[in-house]
């Protein structure tokens, strides 16, 4: 007989699985450059992830337990979550726009327009002392002290009632001042992770703007985008895309 916790991970793991062949996340991967070296297929590895997050359990306590069987060693998730090769951006999006077209468009009336939000918002990371490209960066909701960590911009669409992130981008500072740990050097300049790394260094309007290209691109239905009354550069968004800007006051 099934404990309750044996029966609500079976029904965790059978949700999973619906996900990932409904949204056919096997392809999406293949479109984003998530190939194997060596070992396990990638769709294996991020289903485990998606478990472990979904089943609020954490990855380094579950793969140090002696007391779970663990498909996977540690080396394989690090490998994993630290490939330069891999395109998460592109992934991100993909799949972002497969759940709008195939189960929110449809239900959203002709009457109501389909929006962009961007989000500015404070990471912190105060302890840390060997994070890649850390900054002190002003944190706009503490009266604008620096503080140790990203700015971190997410991108989201909405309908008026839904609400779904499409992708998001860590800044440090534009400023070397302020950089308290470098950038890996060894990384190869052809790959993703580099660019994400040479994203991170744009200035904050730059970095905006570029989601919302990348968004256009991907042909996310929307015909707009908010901006919070403030930014200096609001004109600029106007003109350099195709969407209609909104100036939001706050």
């Amino acid at each position: 007989m099934l404990s309750q916790k044996d029966k609500e991970e079976k029904q965790l793991s059978t949700t999973i699985n619906n996900f990932f062949k409904t949204f056919k996340i096997g392809d999406i991967l293949k479109q984003c450059n998530f190939y194997k070296d060596k070992g396990f297929p990638p769709l294996s590895v991020l289903k485990f992830l998606f478990t472990l997050v979904f089943s609020a359990k954490n990855l380094y306590r579950y793969l140090q337990s002696k007391t779970t069987e663990n498909p996977f060693g540690k080396d394989v998730v690090y490998r994993f979550l630290n490939s330069t090769s891999f395109n998460w951006l592109k992934f991100l999006f993909l799949l972002s726009q497969k759940v709008i077209k195939t189960h929110l468009y449809s239900l959203t009336s002709d009457d109501r327009e389909n929006v962009l939000i961007v989000d500015d918002s404070f990471y912190s990371r105060e302890r840390s002392k060997s994070v890649e490209l850390l900054a002190r960066v002003k944190d706009h909701a503490d009266n604008g002290r620096y503080k140790k960590g990203f700015r971190m911009l997410t991108l989201g669409w909405s309908d008026g009632n839904t609400f779904i992130p499409l992708n998001f981008t860590l800044l440090s500072s534009a400023n070397k001042k302020n950089r308290l740990c470098p950038a890996n050097e060894s990384i190869d300049k052809r790959s993703n992770g580099y660019k994400r790394r040479a994203s991170s260094l744009l200035k904050m309007t730059d970095a905006m703007l570029e989601l919302i290209k990348q968004a256009v691109k991907y042909k996310v239905p929307a015909n707009m985008f908010f901006l919070i009354a403030g930014l200096p550069t609001h004109q600029y968004f106007a003109k350099s895309c195709s969407l209609t800007c909104i100036l939001l006051l706050w």
